[in-house]
């Protein structure tokens, strides 16, 4: 890794840090969302460098819908406590006690959609005027729409066709009472980029991301995990398979792919020949053909 030391990727930091600064010469109470995702442990890493030796000047936040692997929340405990961050958890289930969102019913349902409602609740709450995600312009084509600095309007949407120009590294944070801004600091960043630079700077990650042996089933042409949130068919068998996960999110909607990689340089072996996408493994993007960008208009991450 030491010819990487001086290749694109501090460049790739290097800008990231800048937004993440401007973020906190901007806005005056930013909040960086957390799922315990690889990108936004990377948005989380690149953060406390930005700002070292002082502490994240913001607290984290997670959306978290209650179909989570154990191994995530696990993680995200542990994590939190060795950052010394103050983290916010916003419930899905809390949002559905109190009827503010229709839990899905049948074998395909899903709370993934569900966490627009509770992070607007969270955001409006906790009078949060940036939320900072871990989103890259290549996961998705909606994705690849986005600025840094993304306004949303006091209803907490977005308009893909009426955003901001953002000339050379110039960032326009201005907004109306009640608007609020998600800002994407790792948006120029590659599935590569985050891989290699996982490795680079020796950065912990959930097991899940590595390869194991885990109870799964085919659905739709995707491999899922078994888990006590998902119902599945007398049709579909569960079988142990050597699996990991390309993307961590709710366990319903989160696709496996078959996998022996169990080391970083494995998975960026693995990374460097695929031909789908990380994202092709997500049955909530495949419900239409728009189906990211119409959650994002939404208010979606």
């Amino acid at each position: 890794m030491e010819s990487y030391k001086l290749s694109h990727l501090r460049e790739l930091e290097s800008e990231s840090m800048f937004v993440l600064r401007e973020v906190a010469a901007q806005f005056e109470n930013p909040v960086l969302l957390f799922s315990g995702g690889k990108d936004s442990i990377v948005v989380a890493h690149l953060a406390r460098k930005a700002f070292w030796p002082a502490k994240i000047p913001f607290p984290m936040m997670h959306v978290d819908t209650g179909h989570n692997f154990p191994e995530t929340i696990e993680f995200r405990d542990r994590y939190m406590e060795k950052l010394g961050a103050n983290l916010i958890v916003a419930s899905v289930q809390d949002s559905i006690d109190q009827g503010k969102v229709v839990e899905e019913t049948g074998f395909n349902a899903s709370r993934n959609g569900l966490q627009t409602v509770t992070l607007l609740e969270a955001i409006e709450t906790g009078k949060f005027d940036c939320a900072i995600g871990g989103a890259r312009r290549d996961e998705e084509k909606a994705r690849a729409k986005e600025r840094f600095f993304s306004h949303r309007d006091d209803f907490g949407q977005w308009d893909p066709k009426n955003q901001r120009p953002e000339l050379w590294n110039i960032f326009n944070g201005k907004k109306h009472m009640g608007e609020h801004f998600r800002v994407f600091p790792i948006s120029n960043w590659t599935e590569m980029d985050i891989w290699q630079y996982i490795l680079l700077e020796g950065i912990e990650l959930p097991s899940l991301y590595f390869s194991h042996k885990r109870e799964c089933f085919m659905r739709d042409g995707m491999i899922l995990g078994k888990t006590d949130f998902i119902q599945t068919r007398d049709t579909e068998e569960v079988k142990e398979m050597q699996i990991r996960f390309r993307t961590i999110g709710d366990a319903t909607c989160t696709g496996a792919v078959l996998s022996g990689a169990s080391t970083l340089e494995a998975i960026i072996d693995e990374v460097a020949s695929t031909r789908v996408t990380e994202r092709g493994g997500r049955a909530d993007d495949k419900r239409s053909e728009a189906a990211m960008e119409d959650r994002k208009k939404q208010g979606y991450f």
